[in-house]
């Protein structure tokens, strides 16, 4: 019975380590995007504030909260990065926030609109539903190139347990024949 218990307490050790092992950074995170394949989930540049003004409408920015010009900033430094590493970019989706469809715009010079991505801060009972949605398409994805995904903090944790920080970027790599649908590769900060 002890030797069994080592085995498992061994064996529980030893398993976060191992996935430890498998996160990039740096240079081998850049190029794992550079081979493309690989979905990134950013949050939204700086956007002062949390949630939303009780007066938001969804097709009126005036009523969101937006981005700063330190935002602005952020998301055009996370588009620089790319284009100097020479990273593949196949897609953009973005949430129909104008902070995340300004982060795409100014980053990637597009934006495709997916609602499964918006967030659902003020909303909490729309968040499974998205979540799933968002996790299939995540699971779907094939190169080449890579697909950005800017979103909200909500939505990225939900899908992977990760609090990321305003222009953040989690690096999926698809699984289609997993449950979850993606391993997380990395966390990436591209501004830096």
């Amino acid at each position: 019975m002890r030797l069994v218990f080592s085995f498992l307490f061994a064996l529980f050790v030893a398993l976060p380590g191992a996935a430890r092992a498998e996160m990039l950074e740096g240079d081998a995170l850049w190029q794992a995007l550079r081979d493309g394949g690989h979905v990134v989930l950013f949050r939204h540049a700086i956007a002062p504030g949390g949630g939303d003004p009780a007066s938001f409408q969804l097709g009126d920015c005036s009523t969101q909260r937006n981005l700063d010009e330190a935002g602005r900033r952020q998301a055009r430094a996370i588009g620089e990065a790319f284009r100097q590493r020479e990273v593949p970019v196949a897609r953009v989706l973005a949430s129909r926030w104008c902070r995340s469809t300004e982060t795409a715009e100014l980053a990637f010079s597009t934006a495709e609109p997916f609602p499964a991505i918006d967030s659902f801060f003020q909303d909490r009972a729309r968040g499974p539903g998205q979540t799933e949605a968002a996790r299939v398409r995540i699971q779907t994805f094939e190169g080449p190139g890579n697909m950005m995904m800017v979103t909200h903090q909500v939505n990225i944790t939900a899908l992977t347990d990760i609090f990321p920080a305003s222009g953040e970027g989690v690096v999926l790599r698809p699984l289609p024949d997993n449950p979850k649908g993606f391993a997380v590769v990395g966390r990436l900060r591209a501004w830096d």
